[in-house]
């Protein structure tokens, strides 16, 4: 299914049954008693971006802490639960998928999740999508006797219904690391005491990393070899041009792509560039990669799995990415990455690994998207990432690049 049409249905739809599902929950609650004792049982919502699960991760991990590994569980759209699967945070079998792929399969799969988690006995669920109606139905619908999510107290997302127990007021000067961390917090209080949370987040800065077997990284290797045609890998600068249709407006134009190619290998001629992207982004990579027109620049979207991916990442120096799910997930790895923000702002979303390097324009319009407007823009000319210059970003991956030969003892 589409974003726009899931998001014109989260909407419409959406709104409609989140009204009646709260006048249900009303008249439910006069005769349902507040649950004693600390949750044993947490499930969390989170169906959409890859990078954002990344992000969410430290508050996964407190989650763990207080119920144990086993008794944590999360809803996903089916094709963003790879990263879920690498972080192995919650068990593989916890993971409960939905699959997208048309209105009557998300509906049959709805079902089907509700089932699985008034089954499982759920007694606390987190919402992880920031005002999102279709995850606060799933939160509510869950059986959960403890809801905890975003609340729109004054009606600044938007109305979503009142389906939640603990219902959290959105801090838009917080890191979303730290959101999701209180949202996990929020257990330990009371309904009542809220929007007022009396406690300190943890200034989590742990990064969490992925880590594959030897085998696999030995088929890697061996894939990468025949794709550069070469018996050595040499020095990699990956570049990922595309930041799918969820926000087109996040794309920094190809050309600019281009030519930060042709300029980084004309300065380095031990370097090889290679496009990555999603297999339906692999026609677009294998032209951009031949417009560069070098036999050092090859063309790797669509050719490799999600797992041989991060092991490239591994055995490369630097990625170049418009803010997106590899800007997340790369820094598992020990690769250097080059974000570029524009429509969303870094100060809640970019990476806090010491090897993330944000470019951002910062003019006036810029983040246009934010959690209180559904993260939809009306802007059609994305002039905040245009703003961002070739000559600014070729000089951070030059900078860093140079950075890393000297740690490692390349001299070229």
């Amino acid at each position: 299914m589409k974003v726009s049409s899931m998001r014109l249905l989260d909407r419409w739809v959406g709104s409609l049954i989140s009204a009646v599902l709260t006048v249900v929950r009303r008249l439910v609650d006069v005769f349902q008693a507040e649950p004693a004792g600390p949750p044993q049982r947490i499930l969390f919502i989170k169906l959409v971006e890859q990078g954002a699960t990344v992000i969410a991760e430290p508050a996964l991990r407190r989650a763990v802490e207080m119920v144990g590994r086993e008794n944590v569980f999360m809803a996903v759209f089916e094709q963003n639960r790879f990263i879920l699967d690498v972080l192995d945070v919650i068990p593989h079998e916890n993971v409960i998928t939905i699959r997208s792929d048309g209105l009557v399969v998300v509906f049959i799969d709805t079902i089907r999740a509700i089932w699985r988690m008034r089954r499982e006995r759920i007694d606390a669920a987190i919402d992880f999508e920031f005002f999102s109606r279709y995850s606060g139905v799933l939160t509510y619908l869950s059986g959960a006797k403890r809801r905890v999510g975003l609340h729109s107290f004054a009606g600044e997302a938007g109305y979503r219904g009142d389906l939640m127990t603990h219902r959290v007021g959105y801090n838009l000067t917080l890191h979303a690391s730290q959101i999701y961390l209180a949202l996990v917090e929020t257990l330990t209080l009371s309904p009542d005491q809220l929007p007022t949370m009396a406690f300190q987040l943890a200034n989590d800065q742990t990064q969490p990393a992925f880590r594959a077997d030897a085998d696999e990284i030995r088929k890697t290797e061996s894939l990468l070899r025949q794709i550069l045609g070469r018996e050595s890998i040499p020095p990699l600068i990956l570049l990922n041009a595309n930041s799918g249709d969820l926000l087109p407006l996040r794309r920094w134009p190809l050309e600019r792509y281009v030519e930060l190619a042709q300029r980084l290998l004309q300065k380095y001629p031990e370097v090889v560039i290679a496009f990555t992207g999603a297999p339906d982004e692999q026609e677009e990579a294998e032209r951009v990669a031949a417009i560069v027109d070098s036999d050092r620049c090859v063309s790797l979207g669509g050719r490799t799995t999600l797992r041989q991916l991060l092991i490239v990442y591994g055995l490369s120096e630097i990625l170049v990415t418009n803010d997106s799910g590899p800007a997340h997930y790369a820094v598992m790895t020990p690769i250097d990455v080059v974000t570029l923000f524009g429509p969303e702002t870094p100060a809640i979303f970019g990476s806090k690994s010491p090897r993330s390097h944000i470019l951002w324009a910062g003019i006036p319009c810029s983040p246009c998207v934010n959690a209180f407007n559904q993260r939809f823009t009306t802007c059609t000319n994305n002039l905040c990432m245009q703003r961002i210059s070739v000559d600014e970003v070729f000089a951070t991956v030059c900078r860093s690049y140079e950075q890393r030969s000297k740690r490692s003892g390349f001299t070229g």
